[in-house]
């Protein structure tokens, strides 16, 4: 194991002082909580490992239970805004716990769980969608790149472009605010692509507290130093699991012989010295990027200069031999617990449990705001 995305409720009325009083002291929490999500799609790839899971163990290994409250969500209910096999999703969801656990994050320490297991999430997603702006909605770019529509159109237009546009694909956004807000996070790590979904979440919870006070914190963007990790066999494009090419991507579940082949098979180059340079060498400095990651290193450039006499077999060794070294313990572990679904069932429990309790701690006082309670 590592070590170390309407009508204003500001007409409503504002509950007063004493009821935020009264209710601001259920179970106080740590000063920092940290919620990040992930889709269920089964085993990731070196890219995902090094983009998000990594740091996830990081920062696990790194703060104090008492200052900072860890949640990290399998996103079930998002992966469903595409089409989905049913058994293959069960599948996916069953790998990516299993591989949370097998990469080191302890239970006992975070909260780990799926989100469909917590019907918290969805509740709040209506309450929030019954104030949030479809306007604001529709400008949102992740939609319309799934959907495949190029430009400002919108889905109140009626245009064909939009006509096959489905509800839940237009409204995660909403879902995702919901993630966030029913644990009262204040720190939401994020690639730049999720940095729009964080600009609503934190709208959605200003007009929520102009209309009844501080339930929720206004999260902070955290935007994530993610690890770039290119295709072996295309380094002009990010590793993927989409690329129809297997040997485009190194799986962390990967035997030695597999991840050795997929390297020796890498793009590189025929000029024959090792130098980082990614504009002219992307297939060379996608190795030296890789060998950098698995020894904790961002100085490329020196480690390039270290290695300038190697040839490219020997790169891709190295390379090679690193990675199988590095990724050995986490394969190890995997095998081992996904073989163990009384456990892995037992952890999926628990976890919905714990996040069950964060979530309801803040729908007591959502329910009451609104009047629901």
């Amino acid at each position: 194991m590592i070590k170390g995305s309407q009508p204003s409720l500001g007409r409503l009325l504002i509950p007063s002082q004493s009821f935020h009083r009264r209710f601001n002291h259920i179970c106080p929490q740590p000063s920092k909580v940290v919620f990040s999500g992930i889709q269920p799609t089964g085993i990731p790839h070196l890219g995902n490992y090094f983009g998000a899971l990594r740091p996830w163990v990081h920062l696990q290994n790194n703060s104090s239970p008492s200052s900072t409250k860890l949640i990290y969500c399998i996103v079930d209910l998002h992966a469903i805004t595409q089409p989905q096999d049913p058994g293959y999703l069960r599948k996916c969801r069953m790998e990516m716990l299993a591989t949370l656990l097998a990469i080191g994050l302890d239970p006992n320490r975070c909260i780990i769980f799926e989100q469909s297991r917590v019907p918290a999430h969805s509740e709040l997603m209506w309450i929030l969608s019954c104030a949030a702006s479809t306007g604001y909605l529709s400008r949102m770019t992740q939609w319309k790149t799934k959907s495949g529509i190029i430009g400002d159109t919108s889905p109140l237009d009626g245009g064909k472009s939009t006509a096959k546009l489905k509800l839940g694909l237009f409204s995660y956004p909403v879902l995702q605010a919901a993630d966030i807000l029913v644990h009262r996070a204040t720190e939401v790590p994020v690639g730049a692509d999720q940095v729009q979904h964080l600009e609503f979440t934190r709208e959605v919870a200003s007009t929520f507290r102009h209309a009844y006070g501080e339930i929720f914190p206004l999260p902070k963007t955290v935007l994530s130093t993610a690890k770039r990790v290119m295709s072996l066999r295309d380094p002009q494009i990010k590793m993927s699991k989409s690329d129809k090419d297997p040997k485009s991507r190194i799986m962390i579940t990967d035997s030695p012989e597999e991840i050795s082949l997929k390297f020796r098979k890498s793009v590189t180059d025929s000029i024959g010295n090792v130098v980082y340079d990614r504009q002219n060498r992307p297939g060379v400095a996608n190795l030296v990027e890789i060998l950098g990651y698995v020894q904790g290193r961002e100085d490329f450039d020196t480690l390039a200069k270290e290695m300038e006499k190697s040839s490219m077999t020997t790169l891709k060794e190295t390379v090679s031999e690193a990675v199988i070294e590095h990724l050995k313990p986490t394969r190890k572990e995997y095998e081992r617990i996904i073989k163990d679904v009384g456990y892995l069932e037992q952890v999926a429990k628990e976890g919905a449990r714990k996040a069950s309790e964060s979530a309801e701690e803040t729908m007591i006082k959502v329910r009451l705001a609104v009047g629901l309670a």
